[in-house]
């Protein structure tokens, strides 16, 4: 393995149920529509973009990823539709370790195979492309749904940082840290493989 992490930047990644394109402006309107589709940015213990902040957001994620802090994604689903948004962020090349979060779906493609496939692609890139020690997850106590989606992946629960920021509306947020390390990503690829063939 090598000793240094390689630059992380967004690169087209693409799978037999998504495909997850470098984050353009130009897919503005595919994510406002995307965004509408379930009222997703009402949702209280998530932050996703309205659809008349879609431009903005899709600016501060451009920025970030400028400062080297962020590699962002547009998620496409298997008809080549705009499903949604996600990223590889808190990216750390000292230490080898990156976040892949800020992730949002329209509601029509929930509970479906796409998820299980965007996470596929990113950690295999981020583990066999980008040498990680790790890769973290990070949610809101309260938001089950996504905290059952990433245990689902087979990451651990490293711990709750409680009171550890405060959400659009004001009140504290405690954020559950998940992991997935590198001596765990045979098994954890071997699962994934496994969750996308299986009938559902």
């Amino acid at each position: 393995m090598s000793a240094a992490i390689n630059e992380f930047r967004a690169v087209p990644l693409a799978g037999q149920h998504v495909t997850l394109l470098p984050l353009a402006m130009e897919h503005h309107d595919g994510l406002a529509e995307a965004a509408q589709d379930g009222e997703l940015w009402r949702l209280w213990y998530t932050s996703v973009p309205a659809p008349d902040g879609m431009a903005a957001e899709i600016e501060r994620r451009l920025k970030l990823q400028e400062a080297g802090l962020m590699a962002p994604f547009t998620v496409l689903d298997a008809a080549g539709q705009i499903s949604g948004m996600t990223t590889y962020m808190n990216i750390d090349q000292a230490n080898r370790r990156v976040e892949i979060g800020s992730t949002w779906y329209a509601a029509r493609v929930q509970k479906t195979s796409l998820n299980t496939a965007a996470k596929l692609l990113l950690l295999t890139h981020a583990f066999e492309e980008q040498n990680c020690i790790a890769v973290e997850f990070r949610t809101h106590f309260f938001n089950q749904q996504s905290r059952r989606a990433i245990e689902r992946l087979g990451a651990k629960l490293d711990g709750i940082l409680r009171n550890h920021q405060r959400t659009k509306d004001g009140s504290l947020r405690d954020t559950c840290v998940y992991s997935i390390i590198a001596p765990e990503w045979p098994a954890v690829r071997l699962h994934l493989e496994w969750q996308l063939k299986k009938p559902r």
